[in-house]
């Protein structure tokens, strides 16, 4: 795990249980990231998204932490294996956070007042984006923060409004295991996110059902086809093959499977563990030729 220190803004690579207390950025990506090159030849400072690094290292600085750890620049996205080995890790890296710091670039500090500002908070693209579902569930404590780094609130403040408008359960945000809820209702949590990537949609789903698994950028859809399978492979929960077609899209039905999250929109209540009295053929999923629910 490579993180980068507060005070030099420089990289350094941990391991096991070398690994200092950090904390996170939670962010969406903009124009001009500051990337793991421009740290390594010293070119940060003439990128735009400079000052939001420099923003969340002083905060985390002021916070007492030497280290943190922000995805655009603790990555070498020119290495494949070091990518896939970051993406299969994130869950857990934002887990093992001491804190992570939501900057929410769209929402501006006039609007940071409750009342008025809790709308706009929820209405940041933030809420909208695929990889920060993970980055919301996974820390232990999270702090959102205005595009000025004014602290809005936090994860349990906030915590009715990101209930209605994630519909992930409170107890979830409150740290329950992700794992007491069944996979369809893990997986309507990002139905209506989006990622740049077709193939995201997948990876950025993996560590709620603890799946490691190779990234195959051009794949498409089968990336979310794959997910399921492995998912198959270690759940015997048939809640999985609970979704629907999206309007006027019949082309989509490929098999039992769904070929995105979106087409678990309206599943979240059903409920894994009732019997089903019916042969399920699962034609596209290895090992699962029948299977009796």
């Amino acid at each position: 795990m490579r993180l980068l220190d507060t005070s030099s803004y420089t990289l350094t690579e941990f391991a096991g249980e070398d690994i200092p207390p950090y904390a996170i950025l939670s962010h969406t990506w903009g124009e001009g990231e500051v990337l793991f090159h421009d740290i390594q030849n010293g070119t940060a400072q003439s990128k735009q998204g400079f000052g939001k690094l420099v923003g969340c290292c002083q905060k985390a600085f002021e916070d007492g932490f030497k280290w943190v750890w922000i995805d655009t620049c603790c990555i070498d996205k020119t290495s494949s294996a070091e990518l896939s080995e970051a993406i299969n890790s994130m869950y857990q890296w934002h887990k093992d956070s001491i804190i992570c710091y939501a900057y929410l670039e769209d929402v501006t500090d006039v609007l940071r007042t409750p009342g008025a500002g809790s709308n706009h908070f929820t209405e940041s693209r933030w809420f909208t984006r695929g990889w920060t579902l993970q980055e919301l569930i996974a820390p232990r404590t999270v702090e959102f923060y205005t595009s000025n780094w004014l602290e809005i609130g936090t994860k349990r403040s906030f915590i009715v409004q990101i209930e209605i408008i994630t519909g992930i359960p409170a107890r979830i945000l409150h740290g329950e295991e992700v794992s007491t809820c069944n996979v369809a209702q893990r997986m309507s949590w990002a139905s209506e996110r989006q990622t740049t990537r077709r193939e995201d949609m997948a990876y950025c789903l993996m560590g709620l059902f603890q799946i490691n698994m190779p990234l195959l950028y051009g794949e498409g859809d089968e990336a979310f086809v794959r997910l399921q399978e492995q998912i198959l492979k270690q759940e015997e929960d048939y809640s999985i093959f609970a979704w629907t077609l999206q309007e006027n899209r019949p082309q989509d039905l490929t098999g039992c499977l769904a070929s995105s999250p979106y087409q678990t929109k309206h599943v979240a209540d059903v409920d894994a563990t009732r019997p089903v009295k019916r042969i399920l053929r699962q034609p596209d999923v290895p090992g699962y030729e029948k299977q009796e629910l």
